[in-house]
């Protein structure tokens, strides 16, 4: 696969476009009719696991689940999960991990503690059901589209995360700017305050940087 050069990044030249397309993709929001409440956790939105495999079977030539491990604790079951797929543009094969757990399910007011309160069945029940939210959770890793910050708060999208590294960028440069025309005036201790900011990238100094430089 061909790579970027420091001219095309300079440039914003998008070397592989199909891959920016892929990743563009993986950022949508789920689509909506498809999401669905959980009937007994107030506020929590989930895509079920027929939308999760639809959306697997659209997007990849090629996947599929290896179970990398299993057991019980405390009082339930996990499984752990590793879903392979095969990168519509690259043509690699790359994969994500995911872990589930499910509650065994006991009888009425019983404790699962008490082995003879477990339900017939419980553990036919509880595995898939863990598989399931494994499936579901490895899945989380290809983005929004798979359903990954349903639940999130504070999640930035694609388009402010750019325009946030964009201000970054733009305040370290202007600090430079400052920093360069300001430097005379400066103490010694200022200075080493000055370009430990700015030469370890100090991101959450800059605008108090920015403003200590102006001031002078």
């Amino acid at each position: 696969m061909q790579l970027a050069t420091i001219d095309d990044i300079k440039n914003g030249v998008i070397v592989n476009p199909n891959v920016k397309k892929f990743d563009d993709l993986m950022n949508q929001q789920p689509i909506e009719e498809w999401v669905k409440k959980h009937p007994y956790i107030a506020g929590y939105r989930y895509l079920p696991i027929d939308k999760v495999e639809t959306l697997m079977k659209a997007i990849f030539p090629q996947w599929k689940i290896e179970i990398t491990g299993q057991g019980t604790a405390f009082n339930g079951v996990w499984v752990t999960v590793r879903v392979h797929y095969l990168h519509p543009v690259t043509g690699e094969w790359n994969y994500h991990d995911g872990i589930g757990a499910a509650q065994l399910q006991t009888k009425k007011g019983c404790s699962v503690a008490d082995l003879a309160s477990i339900n017939n069945g419980a553990l036919s029940m509880a595995f898939p059901l863990a598989k399931t939210v494994a499936i579901k959770d490895a899945c989380d890793h290809f983005g929004d589209l798979f359903g990954a910050n349903l639940n999130r708060r504070d999640v930035l999208s694609v388009d402010e995360i750019k325009d946030e590294v964009r201000f970054i960028a733009q305040d370290w440069n202007y600090a430079i700017e400052q920093l360069t025309l300001k430097t005379e005036l400066l103490s010694e201790k200022e200075l080493a305050y000055a370009h430990r900011i700015v030469n370890n990238r100090e991101k959450t100094s800059y605008k108090k940087l920015i403003l200590f430089l102006e001031s002078k």
